[in-house]
């Protein structure tokens, strides 16, 4: 669908006009995006970029979450400038969501999930992470440990537990994901685990868990093993 100029369309069509009246729950992803993109380009508009841009790739809406600056410049009426607004935009919506999770209280493996999916959901390689617990459970902070596939020498000890000593931890639980979409651990997941449970009796810290991510589903350590 080609929407023309904006300028040209019905005040009640314009996305800002029509977010300051009905306000920013009534805009779709595309008006949204557009309101971020702003101006067009020769014979299209800030709706149609934005239409490009949201499919993008088939996932839509949630490859967005893991989009870089070099893959928006390749949509035509997407500079840098303008990559750089969405980046922003995208970024802050994530900032805000895992703010609105902090000193959430993990009680199951399904808590971490929740805690972590948005975050990894559609990246591309594998991050490690350490979710530091206080003596309630209740997150202290999620550091991002490493970024590649899995082994001793980018997941080290060391790493994992200057956080977790530095903020008092009482507790930790490993995650990574894995970007097929299949949780099942892998030989690597397994040695790493038992490396960093071991450690975690020396410096007296335990490991309660490792969550391996899948996009729809995830793997407990825990639950198939005896931390």
């Amino acid at each position: 669908m080609h929407y023309g100029l904006i300028k040209e369309m019905p005040d009640t069509e314009k996305p800002r006009e029509k977010m300051l009246k009905s306000g920013v729950a009534q805009l779709s992803n595309q008006e949204l995006l557009a309101i971020l993109i702003r101006t067009g380009r020769e014979n299209h508009s800030a709706l149609d970029i934005a239409k490009d841009v949201l499919y993008y790739d088939k996932r839509g809406l949630a490859a967005l979450s893991n989009i870089t600056a070099e893959e928006l410049v390749t949509i035509k009426g997407i500079g840098p400038s303008k990559a750089c607004l969405l980046l922003a935009g995208i970024e802050l919506g994530k900032r805000v969501l895992a703010s609105e999770h902090y000193k959430d209280k993990i009680t199951c493996p399904g808590d971490v999930y929740d805690h972590l999916k948005v975050s990894v959901m559609h990246l591309k390689k594998e991050k490690f992470f350490a979710l530091l617990l206080d003596t309630k459970n209740q997150i202290i902070a999620v550091e991002d440990i490493s970024t590649g596939s899995l082994n001793a020498s980018i997941v080290h000890p060391r790493e994992v537990f200057h956080y977790a000593i530095k903020k008092n931890a009482k507790s930790v639980i490993l995650a990574h994901n894995h970007p097929s979409g299949y949780p099942a651990p892998s030989k690597e997941d397994k040695q790493i685990t038992e490396r960093l449970v071991e450690a975690g009796k020396i410096v007296g810290i335990e490991v309660m868990d490792h969550i391996v991510l899948g996009n729809e589903s995830y793997y407990s350590f825990k639950e198939h093993f005896d931390l």
